[in-house]
């Protein structure tokens, strides 16, 4: 009998804290939420501007494993949470966030084929634009450099960037006419931010660097066919 009592506490306990669960767990998922803290703001405002307005917050920085929740959702949330009420929150313009390829590619895996098939079966819009490089050569070869590289290295701004010089999508710089114009970024000098709006394929093919002992090509028909982007295509 006397065990009875505690038994009933920690069902107590336990049920508390499903209850709790089940109500915050979808409260914290919410992008609403997520930009209730100001720092995190000018993210929420890129994003429901982006064309991925109707993927969460959660459902690209947070790994679908147990493991990535417990560390992508749990862990890093607690340390947010710890360093927005007791500490000072990083500056909006610098803060970064890992956001793995393996997330990405759960709804983009056809990108990986984009080399591999017909121009013909090219999904839109890569087949407007005449994309035919490959996207699987440069995931092989990020993860042989071992440098923490994936589809962010190319596309870190597609969600929280913005279109620049009339472009209609976010796409990486350095490969069409507009990138040999002028461009300032909203965002201060030296900021994370402004170094990854800056930055452009020919970061990599830029004439030197190497992989696997070749010279990375710095032709723009080595990823696109010319008669589709023609007049975007640099001298």
């Amino acid at each position: 009998m006397i065990g009875k009592p505690k038994a009933i506490v920690i069902g107590a306990i336990v049920a508390g804290a499903v209850v709790l669960g089940g109500v915050a767990v979808p409260l914290t998922s919410h992008p609403k939420f997520c930009a209730s803290c100001h720092n995190i703001k000018p993210s929420y405002d890129s994003w429901v501007a982006s064309s991925h307005k109707e993927v969460t917050c959660v459902d690209c920085h947070v790994r679908s494993t147990v493991q990535g929740y417990l560390e992508d959702k749990v862990q890093a949330g607690l340390k947010d949470v710890a360093i927005y009420v007791f500490g000072t929150p990083t500056d909006a313009h610098n803060l970064q966030a890992t956001v793995s390829s393996d997330v990405c590619l759960s709804c983009h895996q056809h990108i990986l084929r984009v080399s591999e098939v017909a121009p013909r079966d090219l999904p839109p819009p890569v087949k407007d634009v005449g994309l035919i490089m490959s996207h699987r050569k440069h995931m092989e070869a990020f993860a042989k450099r071992g440098k923490g590289e994936g589809c962010t290295t190319c596309h870190s701004q597609v969600v929280h960037g913005k279109p620049i010089k009339g472009y209609p999508i976010v796409i990486p710089r350095g490969h069409v006419t507009a990138d040999s114009q002028p461009y300032y970024p909203d965002h201060p000098e030296g900021s994370v931010l402004r170094t990854k709006a800056m930055a452009d394929c020919f970061r990599c093919h830029d004439g030197k660097t190497e992989h696997e002992g070749k010279v990375l090509s710095k032709r723009c028909e080595t990823c696109h066919l010319p008669d589709k982007i023609g007049e975007f295509l640099l001298n």
